[in-house]
């Protein structure tokens, strides 16, 4: 039997032109941004090289969370589990007791869904060296509910031992590889795939596990981000800057542990809109990790708390860039909310 992912709801299409496979799984980047290939793949397969306990292991994935590239390196280190995500996550955990550093990717939403319970009990209860790496975070395909991971940190989040990464771009990406392999202990990787952007490599940013950095200060607004949503941020502030709108964007790849410290520090300075952007639905995310912190310190923003994140719905499928758009995570969108909370 064959994925949903190569079903398209029909009522969708009526009315329209037919949307192909392409337009429907569209790149990330904007019209002539620059961009990597398969960061990740071609990062692991590297680190490899240095790292002979290093493995990768794919739900029949591998060409789509670009594992394929580690598997063309390294063959025999190259597990394929075949469509059975639970058993991907178990015999992860059992190499990972063998001293081995497991690499397990598949798609969000069944590393989520499906897969829970063996990764909070056989990986996260025994705080395995497991690195999960998950494709498809939040609204990155067109797919529809099936494959669309929108609230995989609400389900997430809440799990014990378990450090949670989401990177902006595949400059951070490259970063975070070898920092998932050397910390000891389970991680979740929010994994972008395919030709990702290149931005942050522009403002010499160097990623840091659990810490927060503030890529571009502003004193009007301070938007709090996450993935690829640091990318729409900074793109929003440029634009904002024309109507003498001043932005800052505190960008935060480790959503567990949170940097609440910088967090605090930055939501302080008074005068500020507090805006917190994240490309995952507004229930169980960094929209509310951000408020629970804020909440407990007393601190109420000067000129109030705002989030940017998908409605707590079943999304649609769809162009990507339609998607974007109409759930409110495009550049023009974040404008937009912007202006009209100022």
């Amino acid at each position: 039997m064959k994925r949903s992912k190569y079903e398209r709801p029909t009522h969708l299409l009526q009315g329209g032109p037919r949307l192909t496979t392409s337009a429907m799984i569209a790149s990330l980047a904007a019209p002539g941004q620059r961009t990597k290939a398969a960061p990740f793949g071609h990062a692991l397969a590297q680190l490899a090289e240095e790292r002979p306990d290093i493995v990768g292991l794919s739900a029949d994935l591998s060409k789509y969370t670009d594992l394929h590239i580690f598997a063309q390196k390294h063959p025999d280190r190259f597990y394929q589990m075949g469509m059975a995500e639970q058993l991907l996550f178990s015999a992860a955990a059992g190499l990972a007791r063998e001293g081995f550093t497991p690499f397990a990717t598949t798609y969000a939403v069944f590393a989520a869904r499906r897969a829970y319970d063996f990764i909070c009990l056989a990986i996260a209860e025994e705080n395995l060296n497991v690195k999960i790496a998950c494709a498809l975070p939040g609204l990155t395909t067109g797919y529809g509910p099936s494959h669309q991971a929108t609230e995989d940190l609400a389900i997430f989040r809440g799990l014990p031992n378990l450090t949670i990464i989401d990177p902006c771009d595949a400059h951070e990406i490259e970063q975070v590889v070898p920092v998932m392999a050397a910390h000891q202990g389970p991680v979740y990787l929010r994994l972008l795939r395919g030709n990702v952007p290149l931005l942050l490599d522009e403002y010499g940013y160097r990623f840091e596990l659990g810490k927060a950095k503030t890529i571009r200060d502003g004193r009007d607004v301070l938007i709090v981000s996450s993935g690829l949503m640091t990318m729409r941020a900074l793109e929003a502030a440029q634009a904002l800057a024309d109507d003498r709108i001043d932005v800052a964007v505190l960008h935060v790849p480790t959503i567990k542990p949170l940097d609440e410290a910088t967090i605090l520090a930055e939501a302080r300075r008074g005068g500020r809109l507090v805006v917190v952007a994240e490309n995952h639905t507004v229930i169980g995310g960094l929209g509310e990790a951000v408020a629970g912190v804020l909440m407990r310190e007393g601190i109420r923003p000067e000129k109030g708390f705002r989030q940017i994140g998908l409605p707590d719905e079943f999304l649609d499928a769809g162009a990507l860039p339609t998607l974007h758009e109409r759930y409110g995570l495009s550049t023009a969108a974040v404008v937009r909310r912007i202006r009209e909370w100022l």
